[in-house]
């Protein structure tokens, strides 16, 4: 896997070196890093081509024109306008298909967040969620006026202007996650069921990304989850299909596919290699695992 990109590397290469006299005062261990930037022709054509690679900071882009987002395992075209929200452990690369799109982005870290929740929870950000939201001609109006005031906030000399960033990105968020279908979750379920199904997904996802090819998925089984968090394995099972309609086991077998979808198309580490960061104790075993899924074998897959 490359090596994951800073946000200091994230302005050296999108600046051509001049980075920093265009970075806010924020850029500190202690107080975390937010920017906001208009999207334009000039400020692209300083940049130099991103390759698809991980990163350690939040991105999320207003985009008004066409272009292709390759994300993950997909690639998603937008035809018109959209938000896109990315992930720092989901590597992910532009194609530009016409004309420079417009539009806006900003970039922060978690430790601007450090106080503020995990941005893991919500569904854009999610591994399997939704990544792209596409706007309507009223909608993008509004999207706009958000990024704006972001651009004025940071202006700005107020002395809590950052707090009132954070709440312009909580509402962007919600803006966005409004839009989305609702979750299919049972009304009924209790606030019990749902931490257990919350506290497994927090336990599943923390052992990604893997970096290294001599890291190993310890935790592959829903008896591997339920002993972790000190309950019965049915216990487990009905909590996780109560809050997400879908068994522990899919949820493993979901995650542990999207791992190894990225591992093969954006790491030059063989499938061995591969299958035993995943867990497998054999090569075959995994290949057995990935074809049941994706009808294609790694190698297949990889060449596609």
């Amino acid at each position: 896997m490359d090596k994951v990109e800073t946000i200091e590397e994230f302005y050296q290469r999108k600046f051509d070196g001049a980075a920093f006299r265009w970075m806010p005062d924020t850029l500190r261990q202690d107080v975390g890093h937010f920017n906001v930037f208009r999207l334009n022709s000039d400020l692209e054509s300083k940049a130099k081509p991103a390759s698809s690679r991980r990163r350690d900071y939040y991105k999320v882009n207003l985009v008004i024109g066409n272009c292709k987002l390759h994300y993950a395992d997909k690639v998603i075209e937008i035809h018109k306008q959209a938000l896109v929200f990315s992930h720092p452990t989901i590597p992910y690369k532009w194609e530009q298909t016409g004309a420079m799109p417009s539009g806006y982005f900003f970039v922060f870290n978690q430790e601007f967040f450090h106080q503020y929740g995990n941005f893991n929870q919500y569904s854009v950000f999610q591994p399997n969620g939704n990544h792209v939201v596409e706007l309507s001609d009223e909608q993008l109006k509004r999207a706009v006026g958000i990024y704006e005031r972001m651009l004025e906030e940071l202006d700005s000399e107020y002395i809590y202007k950052y707090d009132a960033l954070r709440n312009l990105v909580f509402e962007l968020l919600h803006f966005s996650m409004k839009m989305l279908p609702s979750a299919n979750l049972d009304r009924q379920a209790i606030n019990a069921s749902r931490r257990i199904s919350t506290l497994f997904s927090e336990l599943l996802e923390r052992q990604f990304p893997i970096d290294d090819p001599r890291q190993t998925v310890q935790l592959r089984s829903a008896s591997d989850f339920a002993s972790r968090l000190m309950i019965h394995v049915n216990h487990l099972n009905r909590a996780v299909k109560e809050t997400t309609q879908k068994t522990s086991s899919q949820l493993i077998a979901e995650r542990i596919l999207h791992e190894a979808k990225i591992l093969l198309k954006h790491s030059a580490w063989t499938v061995s290699e591969i299958a035993y960061a995943l867990g497998f104790t054999e090569v075959t075993y995994f290949n057995s695992f990935f074809k049941k899924y994706t009808q294609l074998s790694p190698v297949k897959f990889r060449n596609v």
